[in-house]
């Protein structure tokens, strides 16, 4: 069990990252929600010990997280956004690396648990091409390896489908969700389709805050009986924002489809529709922006 209370970090330029996040957060997967700014990256570095917060405490299973960095990190797998790797090492010698860098000293012991990592992520064939090489989704994969050293009790994700394409993507999904099953990790991206397929749980970010959080599912039956569209011109679609609360407006055909957050029909024009989670997202967002 992670529990994270009252986090808050200001940067010496005067930004706010975070404003007194609080999150409980049990085995499994959880999505961190939120568009790019929203102070996810600086809280997974919070969480990761990368960098210590201005207030607020962090416990994982009971013991606290920031009295002790070190011990720590030996519970924990981390995949940034980016990552560098040795030019032209093999992926089999640098996750021997990592290994050792991890506190795996036994060699015998060592290389048994990179094996079985290079071929949970589908990398065995490719054990002794250079990282450097990989594609994109290769080196991802690459990253889950090593965050899953030394069996951590917490996977930290951040951003880990952005610009992968679909199929590389699907099977980042199915490896994130077979390694969800025994540890607390938790995904922060701002792709909404990820959570939804991939978290019982989530939250919602923005501006620093936790503005929502709970079931994705039960998120989107809230909001059922008040989500509405309509198609109309592109030159309209100005004076419908400035009269109701427009969750989207999407392209198609050369017109644009809205869809509208109200308790009714807005008018005669609009039909109702099924909620999703991305009425959830740009609902919980609007919200933020007007507090």
């Amino acid at each position: 069990m992670l529990i994270i209370q009252g986090i808050t970090k200001t940067y010496p330029n005067g930004v706010q990252a975070l404003r007194g996040v609080d999150l409980t957060i049990g085995r499994g997967l959880f999505g961190l929600l939120g568009p790019n700014g929203a102070g996810k990256s600086t809280l997974m570095r919070t969480l990761a010990t990368l960098q210590a917060p201005d207030a607020g405490t962090v416990s994982l299973d009971g013991r606290p997280v920031l009295d002790d960095p070190q011990a720590h990190r030996r519970a924990l797998g981390y995949l940034p956004q980016d990552f560098g790797v040795y030019p032209g090492v093999s992926a089999l010698e640098l996750l021997d690396h990592l290994a050792l860098l991890k506190g795996i000293t036994d060699r015998r012991a060592r290389r048994t648990q990179v094996d079985a990592l290079l071929a949970q992520t589908n990398l065995w064939a490719h054990r002794k091409h250079a990282v450097s090489g990989f594609s994109g989704g290769m080196r991802q994969r690459f990253g889950i390896a090593q965050a899953l050293l030394g069996d951590p009790r917490l996977v930290i994700v951040d951003e880990p489908t952005a610009g992968l394409d679909p199929e590389e993507r699907n099977r980042f999904h199915n490896l994130l969700s077979e390694i969800g099953e025994n540890v607390v990790v938790i995904l922060s991206t701002h792709i909404v389709e990820d959570v939804r397929q991939l978290c019982p749980r989530m939250a919602i970010l923005a501006g620093g805050a936790v503005v929502r959080e709970g079931v994705p599912d039960a998120l989107v039956d809230e909001l059922h009986g008040r989500v509405w569209g309509r198609t109309v011109a592109k030159s309209d679609v100005a004076s419908y924002a400035a009269r109701l609360r427009v969750l989207s407006a999407q392209l198609h055909a050369g017109r644009t489809r809205l869809r509208v957050l109200a308790d009714a029909a807005p008018d005669d024009g609009f039909e109702p529709l099924a909620p999703d989670l991305e009425d959830v997202y740009f609902a919980a967002l609007g919200t933020a922006g007007a507090a």
